[in-house]
């Protein structure tokens, strides 16, 4: 495949940006992107959209998101994780990992989220970290998270081990220093690792190492694997010029909705469609790259 997804392990100590062009590279300096950042310290699945499967980057970013995590107790640091300086000691309650365990359930569900000095928000087009390296702080305004579960896992003395399933734009580090306030200590991250990201719960990762060691090993998820929630509709053969073209096609019996997954009989992928009450569909986003194999 010249298009398609590959869910990186991102490894520790790269920034994702540069975990993409690595990447790039070694596939042939495909264009591509990568869908929620993560930071450089944590590790974990990086979906990676490379050629005409850009298209679809979208719908992963708004995809539910499973990490673990390790947080401190004790301290806090300027940046929330390992990487900026301890700016806070608080004792640890000795009854931490009870009241951490009830606190965990209290944090199911949505609620508001203040994102962090350290992320790569921007105000006025400068991200904040910028700012915060600077030694500014300006105002965020809360965001809206959603918790579907959060577990603690178990305890190493200050160290607390949790697993998270959470919506996207979850700040995992805010959500550390949240439990630790709550039960009157703070905490920072030191170690983070994507275990998931919607809709790829149980597909396996693809190592940097051996992405660059060995490329042609590498299979590319196919784009419309980001595109289960969409209904998929099968044009006819000798309507799939016509759809390739930019042209209105009837399928009949497809019930109207504002995308669909629309495929050749033999199962080709083609692109996306909005389909009328009349089961018309009107092409919206076509792979030029499949268009130009089939014409």
């Amino acid at each position: 495949m010249t298009s398609g997804i590959l869910l990186l392990d991102k490894p520790q100590g790269l920034s994702s940006n540069a975990a993409l062009q690595r990447v790039r590279y070694a596939l042939g300096r495909i264009k591509g992107g990568h869908t929620g950042s993560l930071d450089p310290m944590a590790t974990g699945m990086l979906p990676l959209c490379l050629g005409e499967a850009t298209k679809v980057a979208g719908d992963l970013l708004e995809g539910r998101k499973t990490y673990t995590f390790t947080a401190r107790l004790g301290l806090r640091t300027s940046t929330g994780d390992v990487e900026g300086p301890v700016v806070q000691t608080v004792a640890v309650p000795h009854d931490a990992q009870a009241r951490l365990a009830e606190v965990a359930v209290q944090m199911h569900g949505p609620s508001m989220q203040v994102p962090p000095m350290y992320s790569a928000l921007k105000r006025d087009g400068q991200p904040l970290y910028q700012l915060a390296r600077q030694g500014i702080e300006v105002e965020r305004a809360a965001r809206p998270i959603d918790i579907k579960s959060l577990q603690l896992l178990g305890t190493d003395g200050d160290d607390t081990h949790w697993r998270v399933d959470c919506s996207k734009g979850t700040y995992v580090r805010v959500l550390a220093e949240d439990l630790a306030a709550r039960i009157g200590t703070v905490a920072h991250l030191v170690a983070l690792r994507r275990e998931a990201v919607e809709p790829f719960d149980a597909h396996p990762m693809v190592s940097l190492e051996q992405v660059l060691e060995d490329p042609g090993s590498v299979v590319l998820l196919p784009a419309d694997a980001a595109l289960p929630q969409l209904v998929g509709l099968i044009v006819a053969a000798a309507d799939v010029p016509r759809l390739l073209h930019g042209q209105a096609v009837q399928v009949p019996g497809a019930a109207a909705c504002a995308r669909a997954r629309l495929y050749t009989p033999a199962g080709q992928f083609l692109g996306l469609g909005e389909v009328g009450p009349d089961g018309v569909v009107q092409p919206r986003r076509i792979f030029n790259e499949l268009a130009a194999q089939l014409t």
